[in-house]
């Protein structure tokens, strides 16, 4: 693997002591490494080792506790982090996801820009596809490098610390630009703000065959280039990106739900009718909801019968008096619908023993977390509570959730 050697920053110094034996022995003893034990951890390592050695090998293994999330154990305990890398990188499951769609594209050579840690350069050489890595910190770079060594895929990862703006990607079947949405202020939402800007990524892309631009899923739709493809990614229910796709279905949007890969492309369909509430609720998955897709899960819940409707012109629920089945929502059964009332809510959980309860809002003032202090839930029962808005009014949902 060619790289630029970085600059002989103290931080890069000290990265670069714990890919040598004793470093690595260190990070190999701090497996189990307690948090709460630090001090004392601290003190008996550095009888043996360098005090700066100890540190660096004490701050990645408790980056690498934090990676198990997104990276698993086998994979977070061979790699290296850094704060934002953890904070940052893409989830494994879906830089995979993403991969695969580049391997059924044809893609063989890919410029990933800014590639951070790795983790998408990771996955895509996993999938058969030669990367260029490129990022601007030097620190980072030797982070990738090592993680692609790490891993075995140093042959098809070559990582080049430099500005993305200066990279010829001309030779490269595909373009993928993960632009970083982290400032010192925390999280940017003016796509422009982004580094580089949303601007700059996408006359990126376009001068590539394919390219994909990982975008913040809170996007505004109006923001999407109409020559791009929109999709937005959940995982385990919680949603973690949208992302643009170029050379492929231009004005599509999608909403893909990982880890099962359930995709739901839009129509162009109405908003369902909205009708009283039925016996069973259903709740869209948030990517569904930021793709603008519920009125397609709508239609995927069958042809039983046009029964199905939203519950209120602006909430995202739609309700049936049948239970379908679908990918794309978690079903509900109602069992009482009210007026929202906290006097007449305290009474029904009292008298039924709800001693467990998730409380969900949308068009909602009210805060579960408030409302279940108020509660006193005290019994042997559960139960779902909703509060939402039914035709426009304060209302308040109980049931239980559909098993599978």
């Amino acid at each position: 693997m060619r790289h630029v050697p970085a600059p002989n920053a103290p931080a890069t110094d000290a990265f670069v002591a714990l890919l040598t034996d004793e470093g690595r022995a260190l990070l190999d003893e701090l497996r189990d490494f307690d948090p709460a034990q630090e001090l004392a951890t601290a003190t008996r390592l550095r009888r043996d080792h360098p005090a700066e050695l100890v540190s660096a090998a004490i701050g990645q293994a408790r980056l690498r506790q934090r990676a198990v999330a997104k990276f698993g154990a086998e994979d977070a305990y061979r790699m290296f982090f850094t704060p934002n890398g953890v904070e940052q990188a893409t989830r494994a499951g879906v830089a995979a996801y993403r991969a695969r769609r580049f391997e059924a594209l044809g893609v063989r050579r890919l410029a990933d820009l800014c590639c951070g840690i790795g983790g998408d350069a990771i996955a895509l050489a996993r999938a058969g596809i030669e990367v260029l890595a490129v990022d601007r910190d030097p620190l980072t770079c030797e982070v990738a490098r090592a993680n692609a060594a790490a891993l075995g895929l140093s042959e098809l990862i070559e990582v080049r610390c430099a500005d993305v703006a200066e990279i010829d990607t001309s030779s490269y079947d595909a373009v993928f630009v993960d632009p970083a949405r982290r400032g010192g202020r925390g999280r940017i939402f003016d796509p422009e703000a982004y580094s580089p800007p949303l601007s700059w990524a996408i006359e990126a892309a376009r001068t590539a065959p394919h390219a994909a631009l990982k975008i913040a899923p809170g996007v505004p739709h109006e923001a999407v280039p109409e020559d791009a493809e929109a999709e937005w990614i959940s995982d385990g229910g919680d949603v973690k990106e949208a992302v643009l796709w170029f050379g492929t279905d231009a004005g599509t949007r999608r909403a893909t739900l990982l880890p099962g890969g359930a995709s739901l492309v839009g129509r162009g369909l109405p908003d369902p009718a909205v009708r009283p509430v039925g016996r069973y609720l259903y709740e869209p998955d948030g990517a569904v909801i930021r793709a603008h897709l519920v009125a397609e899960a709508a239609a995927e819940l069958g042809d039983s019968g046009p029964d199905g409707g939203l519950i209120d012109e602006t909430i995202a629920y739609v309700t049936s008096d049948e239970l379908r089945p679908t990918d794309y929502a978690t079903a509900y059964e109602i069992t009482d619908v009210l007026p929202f009332n906290l006097k007449k809510l305290k009474a029904i959980v009292r008298e039924r023993g709800i001693g467990i309860a998730v409380i969900k809002k949308r068009g909602s003032a009210v805060e579960p977390e408030e409302l279940r202090k108020k509660l006193k839930l005290s019994g042997p029962h559960s139960c779902v509570i909703v509060l939402t808005r039914v035709a426009g009014a304060p209302a308040m949902l109980l049931g239980q959730p559909v098993r599978a």
